[in-house]
């Protein structure tokens, strides 16, 4: 697993019980993805001349979606722009079904991601191609369906019942990422709230307002309950933080694993404004060998703010009425 590098001299914030202090509010939004593009192969870092050409691209296209819509554009919208979806409106460029948010209510991060002042081609740093290893065969038999996101899943089948739709979209769960683990960036709300006691760590994420709590020194839980996030116990390792996780919930998918999934994940502050976080990950029943990786996340000025997750959503009520009107209508049909 990957190793921090301390700034020279920093010495971080303790307790009173001598330990590092890790609260905080917390970033790890970036242009950095979790898998490394194909193309870049083994390569993990960027060079100087790379990232600028990166990031000045991103500020580039930020500037022009911000900009206000032209007002030939607004009077003749059907002629000139053919409606919005046909206009580069994503913060990522993408167009079309693609860009469910326009760029004004996205927050992904426009930075890559920096590990020691580094610029990272991929969080995931083994294998060394930067990506999630093939799958076991046979690995996914037996195992519960799990409707991950509503962009995933677009078949009839899965607007039957409300719970057959994402437990982002009934606001069970954060999409996915955010709360892990891993925990990763996603399209918005890619912050964290770390408060720490003598023995508990809490992980507030911004995205659902889901909770880890984890405490520190204790054992796993062995009444059989597996937990949405996984049952959590966290140990020091020096001035790290070791958080092992197993036991997750059989319906929540953590990057296609499996209920043996193991994952490792290592906090340690290495600036006053930088915190290093490593994460391994194993599953014999699910991949081929295990992988991992590492970031930073950044600290944040300010607070954690209320993420309202149906208000006013009608996406739901508009999915699972569509359904029904097919089941009447293939009712009515000689």
């Amino acid at each position: 697993m990957a190793m921090p590098v301390v700034q020279p001299g920093y010495e971080p914030p303790r307790l009173a019980s001598g330990k590092p202090d890790l609260g905080g509010v917390w970033t790890n939004a970036s242009s950095t993805n979790l898998e490394r593009a194909r193309e870049l192969g083994d390569q993990l870092i960027y060079s100087d001349a790379e990232m600028e050409k990166i990031e000045g691209e991103t500020f580039t296209r930020n500037a022009r979606i911000n900009a206000p819509t032209a007002r030939e554009v607004q009077e003749n919208w059907t002629t000139i722009a053919r409606g919005p979806d046909t206009l580069d409106e994503c913060r990522g460029g993408s167009r079309g079904v693609n860009c469910g948010y326009n760029a004004g209510w996205t927050d992904p991060g426009d930075w890559v991601m920096r590990v020691n002042r580094q610029g990272r081609t991929s969080l995931i740093t083994y294998p060394g191609n930067g990506r999630i290893p093939a799958r076991v065969a046979g690995a996914d038999a037996g195992r519960a369906r799990i409707v991950q996101t509503s962009e995933a899943d677009t078949t009839r089948g899965e607007a039957d019942n409300p719970e057959d739709r994402s437990l982002g979209e009934r606001c069970i769960m954060s999409f996915g990422v955010s709360s892990g683990p891993v925990m990763t960036d996603q399209l918005y709300n890619n912050t964290y709230q770390f408060v720490q006691t003598a023995d508990h760590f809490a992980i507030w994420v911004e995205m659902v307002h889901d909770v880890r709590i984890i405490p520190i020194g204790g054992k796993h839980r062995s009444d059989g309950i597996r937990p949405w996030m996984g049952d959590s116990i966290a140990s020091w390792d020096g001035d790290t933080l070791v958080v092992e996780t197993v036991g997750f919930h059989p319906r929540q998918n953590v990057r296609g694993g499996g209920p043996n999934m193991k994952v490792t994940e290592r906090f340690t502050r290495v600036a006053e404004d930088r915190l290093h976080y490593a994460f391994h990950v194993e599953d014999q029943a699910t991949w081929v060998e295990p992988w991992g990786g590492e970031y930073e996340f950044a600290s944040v000025d300010g607070a954690v703010y209320e993420y309202a997750c149906h208000e006013g959503n009608h996406g739901l009520i508009g999915i699972l009425g569509g359904a029904r009107a097919e089941d009447a209508a293939a009712k009515s049909s000689p």
